[in-house]
């Protein structure tokens, strides 16, 4: 049987490959959060009734306060 040989990573190689998972770590925490801090989905469409009712922004409002706090890693 033939062994496959597979060459070792570089440091280099590592510090990205660490980095990158540390960027998509970072990613899953700000989605998690943000879906806990979003309101439910009927109190967003009771939101964007009212905010086409009244002529108002409070859905968007809403949202975009949630992911400004919540911002995505770069």
């Amino acid at each position: 049987m033939k062994k496959l040989l597979v060459a070792k990573p570089t440091d280099t190689q590592l510090e990205s490959y660490s980095a990158e998972a540390q960027t998509m770590y970072e990613l899953d925490q700000a989605q998690l959060q943000r879906a806990k801090e979003y309101p439910s989905i009927g109190e967003q469409l009771d939101m964007q009734y009212w905010d086409a009712v009244n002529g108002t922004t409070t859905w968007k409002d809403t949202i975009a306060q949630v992911k400004a706090d919540n911002p995505k890693p770069e």
